[in-house]
């Protein structure tokens, strides 16, 4: 059996560890007919991850988690890979499709970085908070160029990096205005160790060098959306307070596409 990277399996314990955790907020998900985005719950009018139509197109979440994005995409006319890193994770989706009477998902359990199909096998793949943050960046994103035919389409959300650089280094806090850690050497964000909610190693970088992996990977930018809370919102989710996501980034969401040509 091949051994997998340090990241890899910490996070496939991390979330089969907390997956009962997730089952909630995953049948509330479900349930919702228009999809919802990130931590403020952001409309699809307002933040477009979707298209409206997916009809005759294959996709592929990259870090399905409870499935909720792949059932949206389903609903949409696509016929749907979803891929995740943890087995209890996955055990929820296939129980909320079958309840929902969802066809044309194929569930797998495995690595994000490194996916069981052929070159240019899908129209369109998207992460909101799975591979996103979860995977090494070049080692995720290479691989979703190769799954990608010429011209297709890849969003993903997560974390944007000021907030990331807000973020305790112990792990003890809110977000804040004070600078944790360097911006230029953001990269692997150990949580292993956190002295509250120990979790996962998650992953970041810096806008500049965002762009250029994306650019030597061979992706073309259509949009970039810094992600702020809305005027409704109040209190705290996941140790990102709403007023500081009013002033300041809380989310990124990228919207590329593989270059046409030398696909």
């Amino acid at each position: 059996m091949t051994t997998l990277p340090r990241h890899v399996a910490e996070n496939r314990r991390h979330w089969d560890a907390t997956a009962d955790q997730w089952v909630a907020s995953g049948e509330r998900a479900w349930a919702r007919m228009e999809p919802t985005w990130g931590i403020w719950g952001l409309s699809n009018d307002e933040l477009p991850l979707l298209p409206q139509s997916l009809r005759e197109q294959r996709a592929i979440e990259l870090g399905c988690g409870t499935g909720y994005v792949s059932a949206w995409m389903q609903r949409r006319g696509a016929d749907v890979y979803a891929i995740d890193n943890s087995a209890e994770q996955l055990a929820t989706a296939e129980r909320l499709a079958d309840i929902y009477d969802v066809e044309r998902i194929e569930w797998v359990h495995g690595n994000a970085e490194a996916v069981a199909q052929p070159d240019r096998s899908f129209d369109f793949a998207i992460s909101e908070y799975g591979a996103a943050i979860w995977c090494e960046p070049r080692q995720w994103l290479t691989e979703a160029h190769r799954l990608l035919r010429p011209g297709g389409e890849l969003v993903f959300l997560g974390h944007h990096p000021l907030a990331m650089v807000c973020a305790p280094q112990a792990g003890n806090d809110n977000i804040g205005v004070t600078l944790e850690r360097s911006y230029f050497e953001l990269g692997e964000l150990d949580w292993t160790d956190a002295a509250e909610d120990p979790g996962g190693i998650e992953f970041n970088l810096p806008i500049g060098e965002w762009m250029a992996l994306f650019r030597d990977i061979g992706f073309e930018i259509d949009n970039y959306v810094e992600v702020k809370a809305p005027d409704s919102a109040a209190g705290t989710r996941f140790w990102m307070p709403a007023d500081w996501s009013k002033k300041y980034p809380s989310e990124q969401v990228w919207w590329l596409r593989k270059r046409q040509i030398g696909g």
